[in-house]
């Protein structure tokens, strides 16, 4: 399984995703899932992914390909993000149905993934949307102003109390790596090492980037300051009546 998150904001994007992809008694597997394209100065993108790692590498091929060999592909004369969405979920679409064509249809097997597409093309304001493994998608809104595949359950209460749009960058990069680290907490086949990137907008440049492994000391430091502060605000609730009021009447001074 694995864990994707992005956040949308008037002041830019933040991505964060695990790297864990197979987990059990005796295999752990890592594989990265945070795949940065563009070109500087013009256009950025990040892709994060989850789901079956070949479509995903073929996918990842055939884009990094067309950036390669031919200037004039869709994704570097793309106008907006909703096109590149467009041009993602197509090519998915086709790697899954060759998967399907060259292996039959059998039991417990899927080719399916699911992709998170955001960025910026020129001065367009930045974008996210999520890719359904059928090609359609959707994007954020004001209301809810992230987008989560893989296991989101875990992660969503601290982003839905958090994150608006006016969020800062750094404050929703922590919120992205607490909403990590308790889905982690809950779930074993989500794991390290951490991708964090933000992006701020209108700088077409992806230079912050961190990859924090489970004893980077930033992610030590964050993980005990959010485990202490939850406990010290659980502590901190209001009591219920009885627990003030003392005993009832008839059983003060008791004599037993």
């Amino acid at each position: 399984m694995t864990y994707c998150v992005g956040i949308s904001l008037k002041s830019g994007l933040v991505f964060a995703s695990d790297s864990r992809t197979n987990a059990g008694t005796d295999q752990i597997s890592q594989y990265g899932k945070m795949h940065t394209l563009g070109v500087d100065g013009e256009r950025q993108f990040v892709l994060l992914s989850a789901g079956n790692l070949a479509t995903t590498q073929a996918v990842l091929t055939y884009i990094r390909h067309e950036l390669t060999d031919n200037p004039d592909c869709r994704l570097c004369k793309a106008r907006y993000m909703d096109e590149v969405a467009d041009y993602i979920g197509e090519i998915s679409r086709e790697q899954q149905n060759r998967f399907m064509e060259n292996e039959g249809v059998t039991a417990g097997f899927s080719p399916s993934v699911t992709f998170i597409i955001g960025g910026q093309i020129g001065k367009e304001s930045p974008a996210l949307h999520l890719i359904y493994p059928e090609g359609n998608h959707i994007t954020t809104s004001l209301a809810t102003p992230y987008l989560q595949i893989g296991e989101t359950k875990y992660g969503k209460p601290i982003l839905d109390r958090i994150i608006t749009p006016d969020t800062r960058l750094e404050d929703a990069a922590r919120c992205a790596l607490v909403s990590m680290d308790s889905t982690m907490k809950s779930n074993v086949t989500v794991g390290p090492p951490i991708e964090l990137l933000i992006y701020e907008k209108d700088s077409l440049t992806l230079d912050r980037y961190m990859r924090l492994d489970e004893r980077h000391p930033y992610l030590t430091e964050l993980r005990a300051s959010w485990a202490d502060n939850l406990r010290s605000a659980f502590e901190a609730l209001p009591s219920f009546n009885w627990e003030t009021a003392g005993p009832p009447p008839d059983q003060r001074n008791t004599a037993f």
